[in-house]
């Protein structure tokens, strides 16, 4: 089967001109909104130690919810191939970006923390060996030049009586 080719279109407006847009560092926020069709305007800004407004989302946290969301996807899909019923599913994503003396900087690394509850019955050791099959189909983690680390917790689901 040929490889797919799939284009993702976001449009980004920067909405931080004050008055007198870029004449310095301080007269311009960071604030943005990105929309693509008919979803939702997210509202965007850069980290608030960066000048950024501290109630929008910055693209380091987008690229933490990005890497989570993805693997939250494949897992729930090779769960349900492999049989898993999956009935409740968390993370607590982490993201640490090293900033350099010069101003620019990159991730170091991203830990995600999946809390993820089963329905009875279910393969708790082969649903906690899953997250690690995911780091070779999520598309998100496989396009990072950082590692990706996973620490799950699978939790057996409590069956109710009838």
């Amino acid at each position: 089967m040929a490889n797919k080719e799939h284009r993702y279109t976001v449009r980004l407006d920067w909405t931080g001109n004050l008055g007198t847009g870029t004449s310095s560092y301080r007269s311009y926020s960071r604030d943005h909104i990105l929309n693509t069709g008919t979803k939702p305007t997210i509202p965007g800004s850069s980290d608030p130690a960066f000048r950024g407004d501290p109630a929008r989302w910055n693209p380091e946290e987008m690229l933490v919810a990005s890497v989570s969301a993805c693997h939250q996807l494949w897992y729930l899909h090779l769960c349900s191939a492999a049989g898993i019923t999956v009935t409740a599913y968390s993370d607590e994503a982490e993201g640490v970006m090293v900033e350099e003396p010069d101003g620019a900087g990159q991730f170091a690394a991203i830990v995600l923390r999946p809390r993820v509850t089963l329905a009875p019955g279910s393969d708790a050791e082969k649903a906690l060996a899953l997250h690690h099959d995911v780091a070779d189909k999520c598309f998100i983690a496989r396009s990072v030049n950082f590692p990706i680390h996973h620490e799950p917790v699978v939790e057996a689901g409590i069956e109710e009586a009838i």
